[in-house]
């Protein structure tokens, strides 16, 4: 792998090119690898890329999520698969009004520094065009906010991701260091659309049904692209003695997407209600 120089394209020196030609994808071979990836996304909804970082541009970036990871807070939320969004006219007792527990330990965009690989990574313009075509998308940008746009998450042994739904549209997951049992990747494809949702078949998943869920493992360096506003979707308990630790990359098709202040306090909690109540403070007449 050729040295790590920010002044470069990230892709250029930690994605495994030679495999996954995204920068290159005007050529016949690049050009069949992205309509691949796309029959993928439009079958599947989701394109999952094992291997896309190179090993030694992984091994790195796992030294750096090791030395960040003990500032991160362990975050025990509660919520719907909505966010913490309830649908009016829902009984209290059905299944998608119910709150389900997340607990992991999450470091949030401004506690990723700038020269880190990883957020490096996020701000290539190359990995979010190859993100953009990849999900046939006349622009994609990656995500404003300052706390969502880039996660580092780590699941400790016993720990799952409950069920739930993005706040945005395209998600896009690196799978930094696996779970050494569990820790798969599970959601319902297209379980709804920007208008409707199949509210059975997510009630039938809730309960226990898992025949139409979809669950795949992945190595450490997979690249995961997916539909995370529109397929539910989760990750299985974390088996076996060290954390399953992932990057979440965020993007929007418009430039100043930032989430809303409650659901980024209902995420991160104290922390991030502080600097909330602080930036509201200081913009008082």
């Amino acid at each position: 792998m050729k040295a790590f120089n920010t002044g470069d394209d990230a892709v250029l020196a930690l994605v495994d090119t030679d495999r996954y030609p995204i920068d290159a994808l005007e050529t016949v071979e690049g050009a069949a690898f992205l309509q691949d990836c796309q029959d993928s996304m439009a079958e599947h909804g989701w394109c999952n890329l094992d291997g896309f970082i190179r090993p030694e541009a992984i091994a790195a970036f796992r030294e750096e999520a090791r030395a960040l990871l003990p500032t991160a807070q362990t975050l025990r939320v509660r919520r719907t698969i909505y966010q913490g969004q309830v649908e009016d006219g829902l009984d209290q007792d059905d299944l998608l009004n119910r709150e389900y527990t997340h607990v992991a330990q999450q470091l949030a965009d401004d506690q990723i520094p700038a020269s880190t690989r990883i957020k490096q990574l996020y701000h290539s313009p190359l990995l979010t065009d190859f993100v953009r075509r990849v999900q046939r998308k006349e622009q994609l940008y990656i995500c404003a906010d300052d706390f969502q746009a880039l996660n580092v998450v780590a699941l400790n042994p016993g720990g799952r991701h409950a069920w739930h739904y993005d706040t945005t549209e395209c998600t896009v997951t690196l799978l930094i260091q696996s779970a050494e049992q569990g820790g798969d990747f599970a959601f319902l494809p297209n379980s709804r659309t920007g208008s409707s949702e199949d509210k059975a078949a997510v009630r039938r998943l809730l309960g226990g049904d898992m025949s139409h869920a979809q669950t795949f493992a992945r190595g450490d360096g997979a690249f995961t692209l997916f539909r995370g506003g529109y397929s539910l979707h989760g990750v299985t308990e974390v088996e076996g003695n060290r954390p399953r630790i992932s990057a979440v990359l965020t993007y929007d098709e418009q430039p100043d997407r930032v989430i809303s202040e409650d659901i980024n306090i209902r995420i991160y909690g104290p922390r991030v209600e502080q600097i909330i109540a602080q930036r509201n403070q200081g913009n008082q007449p």
